[in-house]
């Protein structure tokens, strides 16, 4: 009368912890407890079933089956009492009773069993017993670990006054060598020069002792020589070179780099240059650069459709030189009728309507230069597209929250158009509250969760016709569907829906048609599933 093993299946039959207390091998253990899911029927008041050989007796545990299987002489009460010790043991070692939680405490589990089963018979202990053997809390280890402790105290001490004692010995001797200035050079003063003996320093008598008044003057023609390359200064104001700078000594340095080393952030001053362009804008290397920017606002709805979309493109024109101001721009639309375009109030609008030809209404006219730094040139073009219809929006969000038990599992799906390609794309879904980060079980492409904003972010680097739809999967503690929106959506692609390219660049004085480039993007400005 005696139990086989205890284990904590999976409800498809997956052990995750099985702990044997008589000799058998590992493939008939496996066959006993992968034939349990089939015996378990459904709908049934019984927690046990037999077979022609064993008895398994059973109890759920959420998601899981707890099971004690034994020979069919084993008396079923003991057993019962013994599967109710047991399921009283695994809340204390594993707080999360799923798989994932199982399986870490798995051990500790393990240990618990085996001081309630000992060899096949049950033990006369209770809950608090256990835990009380497990922790195995030992007062000469604790004794050992306070001596350790000290030990490694004092050694610490010992090197800090050792260290001071280093330190001392080289301050002493940097004054031996430098003639009392070693203090001023470790604040990181400038250099000063060797000794003071050109300073002439004469009295209005025959010495200092002739009269009761006497008079410096300081040669001051003498010392500038010794500076190097400084002005001369005037009587009355001392030289700039004698003034006193500081900055980080040596120690300072030392201590930021040991800083650093612990993992601090250390932030330098950096002065910022006066050539430095803005962040994003990449510098201009052709004479001429034409910029098209679209920017997406949309709305989608959670169960489907559109709220808003908006699209405000712009094209704006950039030059490097002023003598290739005088240009006309040449331009090709796309086929999209719902597209409507307004050129700026300096534009010839006849022109642009007929030719598709971007010139000022005064062709004497030159357009404005700008360097670099003008990330946004001038603005030559605009327009703006809105549409309800579906189809038009490049990515579509599905969320879909449903609550089993204390947990709440969330699925999301994207599906993206084939109009374009999409970069960089950034999924922001809102989660509730979390004392640690969700558990994310599939998802195709990365994951970042943003503790202090309570954000899990889902980025893909590349959307195209390999990956036009992907999903992601994960895990929180219960909360309402609610709570998972609105979405944030940001990406950007190289194409646009306006599909507007420059065709040419017309010079008005003659001559050669100046070389130019063309920057197309579309980005993201408000994206959102609510």
């Amino acid at each position: 009368m005696v139990v086989l093993a205890a284990s904590i299946v999976g409800k498809s039959g997956k052990v995750l912890v099985s702990r044997q207390f008589v000799d058998m091998s590992r493939i008939r253990i496996e066959g006993l407890l992968a034939a349990f899911p089939k015996l378990v029927g459904t709908g049934k008041q019984h927690t046990y079933v037999e077979t022609e050989n064993v008895r398994y007796v059973y109890q759920p545990i959420e998601s899981l089956y707890l099971l004690l299987v034994t020979n069919k002489q084993s008396n079923i009460l003991e057993d019962l009492d013994t599967l109710r010790l047991l399921s009283k043991l695994v809340p204390e070692y594993s707080y999360s009773l799923d798989e994932e939680g199982i399986s870490t405490n798995a051990f500790e589990l393990i240990f618990a069993f085996d001081e309630v089963i000992t060899i096949g018979h049950k033990e006369n202990v209770n809950v608090a017993q256990v835990k009380q053997y497990c922790e195995m809390e030992s007062h000469e280890e604790k004794l050992h670990k306070l001596v350790m402790q000290s030990k490694i105290n004092e050694t610490k001490d010992v090197m800090k006054r050792k260290a001071s004692e280093i330190d001392k010995s080289k301050i002493e001797k940097n004054r031996g060598e430098k003639g009392g200035f070693g203090p001023l050079q470790s604040l990181g003063s400038e250099r000063i020069e060797n000794s003071f003996s050109d300073l002439s320093i004469s009295s209005s008598g025959s010495g200092f002792g002739s009269g009761p008044a006497f008079g410096l003057n300081t040669d001051i023609d003498s010392f500038s020589n010794k500076t190097k390359g400084r002005p001369t200064s005037s009587a009355n104001a001392p030289p700039k070179g004698l003034g006193m700078k500081l900055g980080k000594s040596q120690k300072a340095n030392q201590f930021l780099e040991s800083l650093r080393a612990e993992g601090e952030v250390i932030l330098e001053d950096v002065k910022p240059s006066l050539g430095q362009s803005r962040s994003a804008a990449p510098p201009l290397t052709d004479p001429i650069t034409l910029n098209v920017e679209e920017k997406l606002n949309v709305t989608l709805k959670r169960d489907g459709g559109v709220n808003n979309f908006d699209v405000q493109g712009t094209l704006a024109l950039q030059i490097l030189n002023q003598e290739d101001g005088h240009i006309q721009v040449q331009v090709k639309t796309g086929e999209n009728q719902a597209v409507a375009f307004k050129t700026h109030p300096n534009m010839n609008k006849e022109l642009f309507s007929n030719e598709s030809i971007l010139g000022l209404k005064d062709p004497n006219r030159p357009f404005p230069t700008g360097q670099a730094s003008d990330a946004a040139g001038v603005g030559l073009l605009k327009w703006r597209m809105q549409s309800t219809d579906e189809t038009m929006v490049p990515l579509t969000i599905n969320c879909w929250p449903s609550s089993s038990g204390n947990e709440t599992y969330v699925s999301i799906e994207y599906e993206a158009s084939s109009m374009f390609d999409l970069q960089n794309v950034v999924i922001s879904v809102p989660l509730p509250a979390l004392r640690e980060a969700p558990s994310v079980s599939q998802i195709d492409g990365e994951w970042r969760y943003d503790s202090r904003n309570s954000i899990l972010e889902w980025s893909i680097l590349l959307v195209d016709n390999s990956n036009r739809s992907g999903s992601m999967e994960f895990v929180v503690p219960q909360a309402d569907s609610s709570a998972f929106f609105p979405i944030s959506v940001s990406f950007m692609a190289t194409e646009t829906f306006s599909d507007l390219k420059v065709v040419n660049i017309i010079p008005l004085k003659g001559g050669n048609a100046p070389k130019f480039s063309q920057r197309t993007q579309l980005i993201t400005e408000n994206y959102q599933v609510v």
